[in-house]
C-alpha cells in the first residue's frame, strides 16, 4: 500500500513538473515573441500531449488521472474567463479550444484508462501534435488558403495536420506491438489520420479540440488494435 501511494505521488510530481516546464516555456515565448500570440498557445497545446505517456509509464491510476483531468479542465475554463495566464489563450479570437481539449482528455480517460492507455494516447497526441503543427506551420508558409465555417485553413497546415497525425499513429502502433508496423494496419492508420484531418477543418470555436481526440481514440479501438 505504501509503495503504491509513493508511486502515485511520484507520478503526480513528475507530471506537475512537466506541466510547469511547458507553461514556463509558453510564458517565455509570449515574452520574447509578443507579436506571435498563437505560438505560446501551441507550446501548451503540444507540450501537454506527452503527459498521457508519462502517466502511463509512471503507473498513474484512474482514481488520480481522471480527477486531475477534470480539475485541469475547470482551471482552463477559469483561465478562459479571467485570463489568468494569457499565454495559454489566444486572445485574438473567440475559442473554447483549451476547455474542449481538457474535456476530451477527461472523456478519453473515463472511457479507456487504464485498460487501453494507447487509445487515450492516440486521441490526445493526434490533436496535440497534428493540430499543433498545423497551427505553427500553416501561417508561416505560403500555400492555398480557404475558409470553413469562418475559420481560415491552408494547404500547408492541413498537410502538417495529416502528416503529424499519421506519424503519431504509426509510432503508437509500433509501441503497441513492438515488432514494427504490420502492413494491414497501415491503411487503417491512414484513414484515421484523414478522419482527424477532416474533423480539424471544422474548428469553429475550437470544438475540433473535442471532436478530433474523441474520434481518434474511438477509431483506435476499432481499427488499430
Amino acid at each position: 500500500m505504501t509503495s503504491v501511494l509513493f508511486q502515485q505521488l511520484t507520478g503526480i510530481a513528475v507530471v506537475l513538473l512537466w506541466l510547469a516546464v511547458v507553461v514556463s516555456i509558453a510564458l517565455a515565448v509570449r515574452h520574447y515573441f509578443p507579436d506571435q500570440r498563437e505560438w505560446s498557445r501551441k507550446v501548451v497545446h503540444i507540450g501537454t500531449g506527452p503527459v498521457v505517456l508519462l502517466a502511463w509509464a509512471l503507473g498513474i491510476g484512474r482514481g488520480v488521472a481522471l480527477p486531475a483531468a477534470i480539475a485541469v479542465t475547470l482551471a482552463t475554463a477559469l483561465n478562459h474567463r479571467f485570463r489568468l495566464l494569457p499565454a495559454v489563450e489566444d486572445v485574438g479570437r473567440h475559442s473554447y479550444g483549451t476547455i474542449a481539449y481538457g474535456a476530451s482528455i477527461a472523456i478519453l480517460l473515463a472511457l479507456f484508462w487504464p485498460a487501453q492507455p494507447l487509445a487515450v494516447a492516440a486521441g490526445v497526441l493526434v490533436m496535440a501534435i497534428g493540430d499543433g503543427l498545423a497551427g505553427l506551420i500553416g501561417p508561416q508558409l505560403r500555400s492555398p488558403r480557404w475558409r470553413v465555417l469562418g475559420q481560415g485553413k491552408s494547404l500547408a497546415g492541413t498537410l502538417a495536420m495529416a502528416g503529424g497525425a499519421l506519424v503519431v499513429l504509426i509510432v503508437l502502433q509500433w509501441m503497441a506491438h513492438g515488432q514494427g508496423l504490420a502492413a494491414p494496419a497501415l491503411p487503417n492508420l491512414i484513414w484515421m489520420a484523414l478522419v482527424a484531418t477532416a474533423l480539424e477543418q471544422l474548428s469553429g470555436f475550437g470544438l475540433d479540440n473535442l471532436s478530433v481526440p474523441l474520434s481518434a481514440g474511438l477509431l483506435w479501438q476499432h481499427w488499430a488494435t
